[in-house]
């Protein structure tokens, strides 16, 4: 009974998320049609697409997550009732420690980005790229980030079922008509602090991974503040042209297999797999961390002065 009540709350949700994420991609065709910002329905089209392969995929019982935590839910060091105030609230930042450490590993480790980068790839930042996930998830495993939650006792389908709130909380994050917000910017994951970690430019690269929150994010010096002079440009550091909904899924995972495969030694092969995004073995690649040196020297270069 219980399972059955979820499943119509999901699907009430998933309804309101839709039809939320089409009036607004409606005002915005209108609003901006015949203009540079012309609203862009392939981006909102690939999105959809990408929700249903996720739910039909989502049937497959293939997951690297689940046997870690059966493991670790056998072997708990405790067992956690959610019975009150307290106990959900430490729960909640729990959760929330764990998947900032899920979203930085996300955007610094390639495997996990092969998938992640599916997410970032819209052009156009709208409500819609909320739910572009990417098809892999499930199989990519990057729910083991929440396994020390399950270790110290509470029970899977439980955390399962905050990471689930946590990412419809996010869903409004992907406005990119909503102004900054005051004193909440200190605190919580907004959409403008959420723009900025949508954002391709060098300065924003890698930034504010927080779910609901931003304390973790002002802890660990990856808090980005959006700038007024520095407007956000999004989508990946080398765009996504393609319409293909395929190509949009699978061409990161696609490239991480020929590197590794084309690697001239296993380490190198091991470095592909699990150092960041655009790295090179001969140290001249794309990472955030090259990009951003390169633009700071860049920046730092002396003007010339004619004479």
């Amino acid at each position: 009974m219980e399972l059955e009540l979820l499943g119509k709350i999901s699907m009430y949700v998933m309804g309101i998320v839709l039809a939320a994420s089409m009036i607004e991609a409606v005002v915005l065709h209108f609003k901006y049609k015949g203009t540079e910002k012309a609203f862009d329905w392939h981006e909102t089209w690939i999105s959809l697409v990408d929700l249903v392969g996720r739910k039909l995929l989502a049937f497959l019982p293939i997951s690297l997550a689940t046997p870690v935590f059966n493991f670790a839910w056998e072997h708990r060091i405790h067992t956690v009732t959610t019975n009150t105030a307290l106990t959900i609230f430490l729960l909640f930042i729990g959760q929330e420690f764990c998947y900032y450490w899920y979203h930085r590993a996300s955007h610094t480790i390639r495997f996990f980005w092969a998938n992640h980068a599916v997410h970032h790839s819209p052009n156009q930042l709208t409500l819609s790229s909320a739910y572009r996930l990417g098809w892999l998830t499930k199989i990519a495993g990057s729910a083991i980030f929440f396994t020390p939650l399950v270790w110290f006792g509470v029970k899977p389908d439980v955390v399962l079922a905050v990471v689930s709130i946590n990412l419809l909380y996010q869903f409004w994050l992907h406005a990119t008509w909503i102004p900054k917000l005051g004193w909440l910017e200190y605190v919580f994951n907004t959409p403008s602090a959420h723009r900025v970690h949508h954002a391709s430019n060098e300065i924003y690269l890698d930034a504010n991974f927080g779910g609901v929150l931003v304390i973790f994010d002002r802890l660990f010096g990856t808090y980005v503040e959006e700038r007024a002079d520095e407007p956000c440009r999004y989508g990946l550091t080398t765009p996504v042209t393609s319409h293909n909904p395929v190509v949009v899924e699978m061409e990161h995972w696609v490239s991480l297999v020929k590197d590794m495969f084309n690697a001239k030694s296993v380490s190198d092969a091991v470095g592909f797999l699990l150092r960041p995004p655009g790295w090179l073995p001969n140290g001249e690649g794309q990472t955030t961390e090259e990009l951003q040196k390169r633009a700071k020297a860049i920046e730092q270069q002396p003007a010339h002065v004619g004479h």
